[in-house]
């Protein structure tokens, strides 16, 4: 059961969990203002929010995947850079914690969700909390061709190689923000283009996310 209510109480917990992404060295401002806007405690059951939704951790969300921690989520944001207007294109929306995030930043979304119990729990949910990206239910891998080029691509899910019909779709000038790796933990990894299609590599770390599929039985 999902919590329906929006408390001065939630309200104060998400100005304490801004304090402490400050604290973890999150410096952009629109995240953060992002972040102390949208009630993370409504997208998952509230079964596990009581205590714990403005904690900076991870939850379960159904289907085997997670929603993810606020801190991995903020860095994410902040790496891509949105600005207002621009297509971003979202690999694994989840509870549609990030998708709230990328909407509150300005961007026009495309997200794209590889399991229908998630698709049609999320969409509904987040049309309540009036939100509207364009979701869609289908293979990450293949991105969205026929809205592509994306300003900036965001992947949530940890991914074993750069699937290239993302780099394809990735405008020039463009950011891709992707967690690389086989196993338990990924590497974060910024992926550039420039401004005629050079591509360019930074990295960040080592993370840990649910496995983006390759398989398409859904």
């Amino acid at each position: 059961m999902f919590e329906t209510e929006d408390t001065y109480r939630h309200q104060g917990m998400r100005r304490a969990l801004v304090e402490i992404l400050k604290n973890k060295g999150i410096k952009d401002t629109q995240v953060l203002a992002a972040i102390g806007k949208i009630p993370r405690h409504m997208l998952f059951d509230k079964v596990f929010h009581n205590n714990y939704a403005y904690e900076d951790l991870a939850f379960p969300i159904g289907a085997g995947q997670t929603i993810s921690q606020p801190s991995t989520v903020a860095f994410q944001s902040s790496l891509l850079e949105i600005k207002k207007g621009e297509k971003v294109l979202e690999i694994g929306t989840g509870s549609g914690y990030q998708t709230a995030v990328l909407l509150e930043l300005g961007a026009k979304v495309y997200s794209i969700e590889r399991q229908r119990e998630l698709y049609n729990t999320t969409k509904p949910l987040l049309a309540s909390l009036g939100y509207r990206p364009n979701l869609f239910f289908g293979d990450g891998f293949e991105g969205k061709e026929a809205f592509a080029p994306f300003d900036k691509i965001i992947v949530t899910c940890g991914a074993p190689f750069l699937p290239p019909k993302l780099l394809e779709q990735l405008a020039n000038n463009g950011k891709m923000v992707i967690p690389v790796g086989e196993g338990k933990d990924q590497i974060m990894t910024l992926i550039t283009k420039d401004e005629v299609g050079n591509v360019d590599q930074q990295t960040f770390g080592n993370f840990s996310f649910v496995p983006m599929l390759t398989d398409k039985q859904y």
